[in-house]
C-alpha cells in the first residue's frame, strides 16, 4: 500500500500503546496516524478512526474505573481510620448522658430525703413534748417521702401509742401493725419488743407479753438507751406480780439487783418489789443497802421494818419502824405495824431477855386470851380425829388444864409451860381458820406461833 513502505495493508499490525501512556498521548497518536493514512481510502480511514476512537474511549473508561476504585479504596481506609474516633465520641456522649441522669436522680432522691428528714425532725420535737396529734401528722408526712424508713415507722408507732394512752386514740391496731412489721424486719430491736409487750399486756395477752418483755430485756440496746433495758425488766416484774407469778418475779429481781448500780433510789425500788414478791430476806438486804447511802430515808426505814416484821425479826422491826416514825409521825401504816410488833414482843413468853416470873405471867395471860377466843369463835365442843382415834376437842383440852395454869402452878411444874403454849397456839390457828383473821393479842399470839414453828 502506498504511503507505508515495505508493508501491505493486509499485513499491517497495530501494536497497542502501553497502559502507562497518558490519554492525551493516545489522542495525539491517533491524530498522527490518521494523517499518515490520509492516502488510504476514505472508508478504511473512517473505519480505522472509529476503531481508534473506541479504543481510546475504552481506555478512558478503564482509567476512570481504576481511578474510582482507587478513590473507593481511599474512602474505605479513611472510614476505617475514623470509626474508632466516632465510636469514642458516641461513648463519651452516652457516659455524659448517664452521669447527667444519675446526678438528676440523686438530686431528686436527696431532695425527698431532706423533706422526709425535715418532717421527722419536727415530729421528734412534738413527740418529746407529748404533742402526739402533731407528731402523728408529721411522721405520716415524713413517710410520704420515704415509705420504708425504719425509724420513721417506729416513731409513728410511738406517737400513735402515745395518742392512745392519752385517751385520744381509738385502738392499738395501726400502731400494732407497724410494730409487727418492724419486728419481722428486726426481731432483736429492743424498743419494738418493749412496745409490743406493753400492747399485749394491756390487751390481757399475758404469755405473749412476757415473751416480748424477755426479748426486750435480752435485746441489744444503744449505749444511750441502756436504761430502757432496766425499765423493760421492771415492767416485766410488775406484770409477773400482777398475775401472781412470784417465783418468776423473784428470779428477775435477783438478776436485776445483781446488775443494779449503787443508786439508793434504785435499790429502794428493787427492795419494794422484793417485798411485793414476798421475798423478805432479799427485801431487807436491799433496804439495808439503800440505807447505807442515806440512813434517814424514811421510806427505806419503813420498808426495812416491814420486811423484818414479816421475817419474825420483831426487835429489828421495832428498831426500823421507830426510826421511820421519828422522821414521819403521820405514817399510819408504820404506826399500826409498830403497835403489833410491840404487842408481840410484850406477849411472847419465849423471849430470852425476860425473867422466869415474867415468862410465867405471860403464859397465863396467853392461856386466858386463847380461852376467850374459843368462846367468841364458838368452836364446837366435840371430839376431833387424831393419831390415836378420837381426841378431846380444844374446849375440852382447855377446860382440863385450866385449874393448873397459874403462875404458881407454872413455877411448880416448869414443863407445863410448853403444854400451855402448845394449846394456845393450836387454838389461835384453828380459830383464825374458822373465824377469820384475829386482832390484838390474838394476832400477836398467832404471829408468835408462826415464829415458834420456824424456830423448831
Amino acid at each position: 500500500m502506498d504511503g507505508i513502505p515495505g508493508k501491505s495493508w493486509e499485513g499491517w499490525e497495530f501494536v497497542s500503546p502501553p497502559e502507562t501512556i497518558p490519554i492525551h498521548s493516545k489522542v495525539a497518536a491517533g491524530t498522527g496516524l490518521s494523517a499518515t493514512l490520509g492516502g488510504c481510502g476514505l472508508n478504511s480511514a473512517r473505519t480505522f478512526r472509529d476503531s481508534m476512537n473506541e479504543f481510546i474511549a475504552s481506555g478512558i473508561e478503564s482509567d476512570i474505573e481504576n481511578e474510582e476504585m482507587a478513590a473507593g479504596r481511599l474512602n474505605l481506609r479513611y472510614y476505617f481510620r475514623q470509626q474508632p474516633v466516632m465510636l469514642a465520641v458516641v461513648l463519651v456522649l452516652v457516659v455524659i448522658a448517664f452521669l447527667f441522669v444519675t446526678a438528676l436522680s440523686h438530686a431528686y432522691h436527696a431532695q425527698r430525703e431532706a423533706l422526709g428528714a425535715r418532717w421527722s425532725s419536727r415530729g421528734l420535737v412534738d413527740l418529746k413534748a407529748k404533742n402526739f396529734p402533731a407528731a402523728v401528722t408529721e411522721f405520716r408526712s415524713a413517710l410520704l417521702y420515704s415509705r420504708d424508713d425504719y425509724d420513721y415507722q417506729l416513731n409513728l408507732a410511738e406517737a400513735l401509742l402515745g395518742l392512745k394512752r392519752a385517751g385520744a386514740g381509738s385502738s392499738y391496731g395501726e400502731a400494732s401493725a407497724y410494730l409487727i412489721n418492724l419486728w419481722d424486719r428486726e426481731p432483736e430491736n429492743g424498743l419494738v419488743n418493749l412496745e409490743l409487750a406493753r400492747i399485749t399486756a394491756q390487751q390481757g395477752e399475758t404469755t405473749e407479753a412476757i415473751r416480748y418483755y424477755h426479748d426486750a430485756v435480752n435485746a441489744v440496746w444503744p449505749a444511750d438507751q441502756e436504761n430502757m433495758r432496766r425499765d423493760a425488766r421492771f415492767e416485766l416484774i410488775d406484770l409477773l406480780l400482777r398475775v401472781n407469778e412470784k417465783a418468776q418475779a423473784q428470779a428477775e429481781l435477783i438478776a436485776l439487783s445483781e446488775n443494779a448500780a449503787s443508786d439508793p433510789a434504785l435499790r429502794e425500788r428493787i427492795a419494794a418489789l422484793f417485798d411485793r414478791a414476798q421475798d423478805y430476806d432479799h427485801a431487807l438486804a436491799a433496804y439495808r443497802l439503800a440505807l447505807r447511802s442515806d440512813e434517814h430515808n424514811e421510806s427505806a426505814l419503813a420498808g426495812a421494818g416491814h420486811a423484818a416484821f414479816e421475817l419474825g425479826r420483831y426487835p429489828l422491826a421495832q428498831h426500823y419502824l421507830r426510826s421511820a416514825l421519828a422522821l414521819d409521825p403521820n405514817d399510819q401504816a408504820s404506826a399500826e405495824l409498830l403497835k403489833t410488833t410491840e404487842l408481840v414482843l410484850n406477849t411472847d413468853p419465849f423471849r430470852e431477855d425476860i425473867s422466869t416470873a415474867q415468862r410465867d405471867r405471860l403464859a397465863v395471860e396467853a392461856f386466858t386470851t386463847a380461852g376467850d377466843r374459843l368462846q367468841s369463835c364458838a368452836v364446837p365442843k366435840t371430839q376431833v380425829p387424831g393419831p390415836a382415834g378420837l381426841e378431846p376437842g380444844l374446849n375440852d383440852e382447855w377446860d382440863s388444864i385450866k385449874s393448873r395454869v397459874t403462875e404458881a402452878g407454872l413455877r411448880r411444874d416448869p414443863d407445863l409451860l410448853n403444854v400451855v403454849m402448845d394449846l394456845v397456839f393450836r387454838i389461835e390457828r384453828h380459830t383464825s381458820t374458822l373465824c377469820g383473821a384475829p386482832t390484838g393479842k390474838d394476832l400477836a399470839l398467832l404471829l408468835i406461833a408462826k415464829s415458834h414453828e420456824g424456830s423448831n
